[in-house]
């Protein structure tokens, strides 16, 4: 996968309502009651640990994971495969959608990287993908009926020739019913094209379209609160910018937030948390790596910087941060609405919470059975993680530790 950084920003008391106003919607998902006895009361984070189970073997560099109504998980492989899991049957031996005629999988980081279901998939079977595709690479994001890969439609694309890596490839649909799309910097390192701070290219970008319209000749339309239409020299899908590699995002089905890991250059991994008002907000890359500045000439004066809201170094054998998503089921109350992540190579889990404040609370919670490649939730809300090598499934819990007590 790859690098990146950040760090939290003080909210201020107007954007404050709107925090407030999500915190007191119920502490459940819709559709789901509290477990019968439980208090609504959150654990302290240090009094979360991760419990791994592994449920899938077999597959072949899983890279991305996302829940369907019916209750199963799809699994991207890197090459362009497709596999479904379901608890009660396991993995199905074949897969469900087949894309490697047109992916490109060549380089440690390019193949099929993110998949996600239509809103209305239940009725449509229409799924989103993003890939590299052949010959040369090109980010590519595209809608594509299950089980026919003849009925692909491209969306849009972006030319990514020269490296293979820091391609970014989530996919996400937001509350708002707009697909968000992640994109890499263009690869190598130092940001050579110096894309995350140019608004005139959709490298080292979070994307936000309307795919439900098309406007001629775009087989998509830009929604008009996009924070840079009608910008001189902007693309106006452009929804974040200042990324590097934001290799995984998610969007909390409770408040519409994102939530995204992106990769740093070496010296500190970052989260990000942007709230569905902060559109057109700059995290910074390559001016800063995280919150640190890292090439001056990239920073422009006045500019303004969102910083991370969490941030560890490459200590302990951490490399690359795995961006997971925030914790919204049933089967441990006491965590609900922590967002869990991990890294790719000391595999530690880590938790991070918004207080009230503004400010934000976070805690090493144990670590996942093997390195984390995506870290995503079935419809329920109950989480599961892939391992790309040796190919895993899975699924995730969480226990609660008692804090310990020092006699006096």
């Amino acid at each position: 996968m790859s690098r990146r950084r950040s760090r939290p920003a003080a909210l201020s008391a107007a954007l404050l309502i709107p925090a407030l106003a999500a915190l007191l919607l119920p502490p459940f998902p819709v559709g789901s009651a509290a477990p019968a006895g439980t208090s609504h009361t959150r654990a302290a984070l240090t009094e979360l640990t991760v419990v791994s189970e592994q449920v899938a073997s077999g597959l072949r560099r899983p890279v991305a994971i996302t829940g369907l109504p019916d209750g199963r998980m799809l699994i991207a492989e890197k090459q362009g495969t497709v596999r479904a899991y379901h608890p009660d049957t396991g993995l199905a031996a074949e897969p469900v959608l087949d894309l490697t005629a047109r992916v490109d999988e060549s380089d440690n980081e390019r193949g099929l990287l993110g998949i996600t279901p239509a809103p209305n998939f239940a009725r449509t079977g229409l799924l989103y993908v993003a890939y590299t595709s052949l010959p040369a690479g090109e980010l590519t994001l595209a809608r594509v009926p299950i089980g026919a890969p003849e009925r692909l439609q491209v969306l849009l694309t972006q030319e990514h020739a020269e490296y293979g890596n820091h391609n970014g490839g989530q996919v996400a649909f937001g509350r708002d019913g707009y697909l968000y799309w992640s994109t890499g910097d263009g690869g190598g390192a130092f940001d050579p094209f110096k894309s995350g701070q140019n608004l005139g290219t959709l490298l080292g970008k979070i994307i936000r379209i309307d795919v439900n319209r098309a406007c001629a000749p775009k087989p998509y339309c830009v929604p008009y609160s996009n924070p840079f239409v009608g910008v001189p020299g902007a693309r106006p899908e452009i929804w974040l910018y200042g990324l590097r590699n934001p290799w995984r995002f998610s969007i909390d089905r409770v408040d519409g937030s994102l939530w995204i890991g992106d990769v740093g250059q070496g010296l500190v991994e970052e989260i990000d948390h942007i709230r569905p008002w902060q559109g057109g907000a700059n995290l910074g890359w390559s001016c800063r790596e995280g919150a640190p500045v890292f090439d001056p000439q990239q920073c422009r004066a006045g500019g303004r910087y969102t910083d991370p809201v969490f941030e560890y170094d490459h200590y302990n054998g951490n490399c690359s941060v795995t961006g997971g998503v925030v914790y919204r089921g049933s089967r441990t109350p006491e965590a609900w609405g922590t967002y869990v992540a991990g890294d790719y190579c000391s595999t530690t889990a880590f938790a991070v919470r918004p207080r009230l404040d503004g400010t934000y609370e976070s805690a090493t919670i144990g670590n996942f059975a093997i390195q984390p490649t995506a870290i995503d939730a079935d419809v329920h809300g109950e989480l599961y993680t892939l391992s790309d090598l040796p190919g895993w499934l899975n699924r995730v819990h969480f226990e609660r530790v008692p804090p310990t007590t020092t006699n006096r």
